[in-house]
């Protein structure tokens, strides 16, 4: 018992976290290779594991079709797994707790803390509270809103239930849909291009899940409040800035391909245009295939999928915050200013190390894992590259390279999945060893830069 809980004690928690979403993607890779998971022939023990995996890390990615391949409660299993991956086993745990009236120690609320990305631990039993009311709310709204529709299309229980589930997997940004049993394997929602309905409920759902649950309860709370904190609005202007750009470039690179939105006529073209430039962010999902766009555009989805979402929510990405503080030291260099000023606020030392930390060592992990895919499948680059960072920004979009993959390049992509969700600084943090305060300073030196 000693040892247990000195064991424990010496966990910080960026280890509780990686440890424990590496315990949900095995017990979830144990459910789905059973029979009962799969129809017909069972899951392969490797499949078994990417497809926990890429649901434990809301992903989307997937080496199966959901809709055609698994079993209903296979399907079960795998929106088990996206709703703990994409609310986090702390907050699932936190919510058990409190409805047990059981206390929250100081240790669970750091860990707390490192999963929300929270500033401080003042007020966070409070947020985990709202999180977990704001999410239920907001999937159970969009449940029944898809329900409504689909029931037009399918019968009310098939209608009902496609509405649970694709209203769950869409705000947690992992992207899997069952219409493969309706409109074939890996055919996404291509069949809804055009419906208006189904694409606002669904971006809705993905933005939502996508801005972080610190900015969802800042907008709840603002008409009482009347404002929103310096972080929530960096993260909405900048994800504004995301949307309609890569919306209207996507536009222009698309409107004449006659394989995407040429036949779509103006309406169905713009409509197309911000739902994969939405959803590209993180939510995975699309309305057209990825593999028949241009170049250009593919290109363009890499940039939005590797900036990803924002802190403390479902999604990946480098986060759109660190995009906002790489822009704003570009733009105070430029200028010749020595602060980063964001709102009329100037940022701290440490936010902007951290931010450019994470950058690269996200840049260095997509290129590096593209490089050794690029040797161990022959394919070209592109497929290779959007495939390692769709898996990197937890965004699930394919170009139909996952399903072909051998064994040891799922493996790969396995593990950037999981440095994608968990954060690769944070895995960094778990992995160091015990940081120790230097005892003197070097002497200042000075290099040419540019």
């Amino acid at each position: 018992m000693k040892t247990d809980a000195k064991i424990r004690r010496t966990l910080s928690p960026p280890k509780v976290l990686s440890f424990g979403f590496a315990l949900i993607i095995v017990t979830g890779t144990f459910l789905l290779s059973l029979p009962i998971s799969s129809v017909g022939k069972h899951l392969p023990l490797l499949d078994a594991f990417f497809m926990a995996t890429s649901a434990t890390c809301v992903t989307g990615l997937t080496v199966i079709d959901p809709g055609t391949q698994l079993s209903l409660f296979g399907q079960l299993v795998l929106l088990v797994l996206t709703q703990l991956g994409g609310l986090g086993f702390m907050t699932m745990g936190t919510l058990i707790a409190l409805a047990f009236n059981r206390r929250i120690s100081l240790r669970e609320r750091l860990i707390l803390q490192e999963a929300m990305n929270y500033k401080s631990m003042e007020g966070l039993l409070s947020l985990i509270r709202r999180v977990i009311l704001y999410s239920f709310v907001i999937e159970i709204a969009g449940a029944l809103l898809l329900s409504i529709r689909w029931s037009m299309d399918m019968p009310l229980p098939t209608a009902i239930y496609y509405g649970i589930y694709h209203s769950v997997t869409m705000f947690n940004n992992a992207g899997f849909d069952l219409f493969g049993a309706i409109n074939g394997p890996f055919s996404g929602l291509s069949g809804y291009v055009r419906d208006s309905y189904v694409n606002v409920i669904i971006m809705s759902l993905i933005f939502l899940g996508g801005i972080g649950f610190v900015v969802l309860s800042d907008l709840i709370e603002f008409p009482a409040k009347r404002k929103l904190s310096l972080h929530s609005k960096v993260v909405l202007s900048y994800s504004a800035v995301l949307v309609f750009g890569g919306a209207f470039l996507i536009y222009i690179m698309e409107r004449g391909n006659e394989l995407t939105m040429q036949p779509l006529g103006e309406g169905g073209s713009l409509l197309s245009s911000f739902f994969q430039s939405i959803s590209s962010r993180s939510g995975g999902v699309s309305t057209l295939n990825v593999t028949d766009m241009q170049h250009s555009t593919q290109f363009l989805l890499i940039i939005l999928m590797f900036i990803g979402a924002a802190p403390g929510s479902t999604g990946g990405g480098i986060k759109v915050t660190v995009f906002a503080v790489l822009i704003g030291a570009m733009w105070a260099m430029i200028k010749g200013k020595d602060d980063i000023v964001l709102f009329q606020r100037r940022l701290a030392k440490d936010s902007i190390i951290k931010a450019v930390t994470q950058t690269w060592l996200a840049l260095f992990l997509v290129i590096f894992v593209a490089m050794v895919l690029s040797v161990l499948e022959d394919r070209s680059f592109l497929p290779i590259l959007f495939e390692t960072t769709s898996a990197f920004g937890t965004t699930g979009m394919s170009l139909g390279l996952t399903p072909t993959l051998t064994p040891i390049s799922k493996i790969i992509i396995c593990m950037v999945m999981f440095l994608g969700r968990v954060g690769p600084l944070t895995l960094a943090y778990a992995l160091a060893p015990r940081a120790t305060k230097d005892l003197y300073r070097y002497p200042e030196g000075r290099i040419t830069i540019g």
